[in-house]
């Protein structure tokens, strides 16, 4: 089967976190368990959100966003992965490899441009409070998010654009449990300083832009720290590959993503206590 430019690779072969079935199966339990604890804790989020109306400002609008883009984030990659932590077989199709990186990176980057508005916003809330309202309207948020998922798409166009007509016609062992860009483009048949230099700059411009949003408050500081101190190191690095890696993508593509969130909420008094008259009605509407 050929894609692209004479690629003749089929499916791409995950090595996966571990070889090891005692150690797959634990693997395993535990994403699911996080799973089942944390994805639910990001949907009563959105759900608070959306239904109290006071908490229709701006701030609470972009945390809306940000834990949908979170759920989406996070689960591009562990599916494949649960799947493949039960399978001796671990592979995935071209396509699927493509569309993978894609959603990654469009998914990724767009978050990263939310976190920029989320700065935004509260930089007009602490240093111009009386302008705020003009500033920060609700059509200036939906230009921000807008903002945000078309310069995500860019992004991923752009990276996965110059990956898919490469030549793959040989080696398609990727070790890891997930499609990485780097795997991928050192697998092609042919020459890629030049797509190796240009992803370098696309993934380093993007993180440059995230580090201007860092300086405005505690939590943003945080959530600056967990997601993308793993992304520099992934991304922005010569293309080789470390020891380090796979644990630092666990927690770049699963666990981080669902806790940015939850960040945001455990230091809002105004959400906790929405979220409490919530459980309240959703308890004596069961009974």
């Amino acid at each position: 089967m050929e894609h692209g430019n004479g690629t003749s690779v089929a499916e791409f072969v995950l090595l996966g976190l571990s070889q090891a079935w005692p150690v797959q199966l634990i693997l395993f339990l535990l994403f699911i368990l996080f799973y089942l604890l944390v994805l639910p804790g990001n949907v009563l989020i959105i759900l608070t959100i959306q239904g109290d109306p006071s908490l229709g400002c701006p701030m609470y609008f972009l945390l809306a966003n940000l834990a949908f883009l979170d759920i989406c984030y996070s689960s591009i990659t562990p599916p494949k992965m649960l799947a493949n932590l039960l399978y001796e077989h671990k592979t995935i199709s071209y396509m699927g490899c493509m569309a993978q990186l894609f959603f990654l990176h469009f998914l990724g980057a767009a978050e990263m441009f939310l976190l920029v508005a989320m700065a935004y916003d509260r930089f007009i809330a602490i240093c111009k409070p009386l302008h705020y309202m003009s500033l920060v309207s609700r059509r200036v948020c939906y230009a921000l998010v807008g903002t945000a998922w078309t310069g995500g798409f860019l992004h991923a166009t752009i990276l996965v654009g110059l990956t898919i007509h490469l030549p793959f016609c040989g080696p398609n062992v990727l070790d890891n449990f997930f499609c990485d860009v780097h795997q991928v483009i050192r697998l092609a048949c042919t020459n890629t300083y030049t797509v190796e230099l240009v992803t370098f700059a696309n993934n380093g411009l993007t993180k440059e832009m995230m580090g201007k949003a860092a300086y405005t408050c505690i939590t943003h500081i945080i959530v600056i720290f967990v997601m993308f101190c793993p992304a520099i190191y992934l991304y922005t690095r010569p293309f080789r590959t470390f020891p380090m890696d796979k644990v630092i993508a666990v927690f770049h593509t699963v666990i981080f993503p669902l806790l940015n969130p939850m960040i945001y909420t455990f230091r809002n008094k105004e959400i906790i206590n929405s979220i409490k008259k919530l459980l309240e009605f959703t308890i004596c509407k069961l009974k």
